[in-house]
């Protein structure tokens, strides 16, 4: 039996875009094994010109399309909601039950968040099993992908890694389920490291983040090579849930029958995937 997906995407930008496109052709050259169930939407019609896009994409490549327009449900309540965290989250327990409702008749197995930009609620967290992106290793730093760089640069630390975890109603706390990691250390890094530590002699940290921010060189390359990761790793995580070399049941991820104690390391199909020896 076929695994079946659901997807869940603001669609604001090219990535996106991107991401979905990774997932149509892999399924349409035969690497996944599997079939989109839905894709969800929080965005509609006319709400801006790159969810518009997104949509047609969305339709192009024939998948079941779900919007609904976070911005136009209870505006009012969401506008409290931004000075008041309890109000914030009695909108959007509202919202995703109202997502859930429009999503009643269909059944996946396991739902990517692949570009949704709303945080999910506890409810639908335990209605759904959600998988999310997180750019940094299982025990690596927590925050946005630029906090995650600048605590990697601050420790000094030697490797980081991208993985995919399971949503739950702690944001970005929930069990990692699969993960790749790459070195930060050596090679094309070391003169960038040396860099940065002649800056150091004159500039704290906090300083040249300020200053420089993403454009700072030992930045860039780390961010880089983690988003070159990003897609592979969808990829062969969804491969690897379809081929039943994992799975999950009651929140807990599971290799036949037994619950991982480690989340599932892809390196070698990653490196493959990147020609890297």
């Amino acid at each position: 039996m076929r695994l079946k997906l659901g997807w869940f995407s603001t669609g604001r930008g090219e990535g996106s875009r991107n991401l979905l496109t990774t997932l149509y052709e892999n399924i349409r050259n035969g690497t996944l094994d599997c079939e989109v169930e839905f894709v969800f939407c929080n965005r509609e019609k006319g709400e801006a010109e790159g969810s518009d896009r997104y949509l047609q994409l969305v339709q192009d490549y024939g998948f079941r399309l779900v919007s609904f327009s976070s911005r136009h449900f209870r505006p009012e309540l969401r506008k409290r909601g931004k000075s008041d965290p309890e109000t914030l989250r009695t909108w959007r327990i509202e919202y995703d039950r109202e997502v859930v409702k429009r999503l009643y008749a269909l059944s996946p197995d396991i739902c990517f968040l692949g570009g949704y930009m709303l945080i999910v609620g506890e409810e639908m967290c335990e209605k759904l099993d959600m998988i999310n992106l997180h750019p940094a290793a299982p025990d690596g730093p927590a925050g946005t992908w630029q906090e995650v760089i600048w605590k990697l640069i601050a420790s000094k630390a030697k490797e980081s890694g991208v993985m995919m975890h399971l949503v739950t109603k702690e944001l970005d706390k929930g069990p990692p389920i699969t993960y790749c990691t790459f070195p930060i250390q050596g090679g094309n890094f070391d003169h960038l490291w040396d860099e940065l530590e002649e800056k150091l002699k004159t500039d704290t940290l906090q300083k040249i983040m300020s200053i420089e921010g993403d454009s700072h060189p030992l930045f860039k390359e780390i961010r880089k090579e983690g988003v070159k990761r990003e897609q592979p790793l969808i990829v062969y995580t969804i491969k690897a849930f379809a081929e039943k070399r994992i799975r999950l049941q009651d929140k807990n991820v599971l290799a036949g029958d037994k619950i991982l104690t480690r989340p599932y390391c892809l390196n070698q199909e990653i490196n493959f995937f990147l020609k890297i020896n």
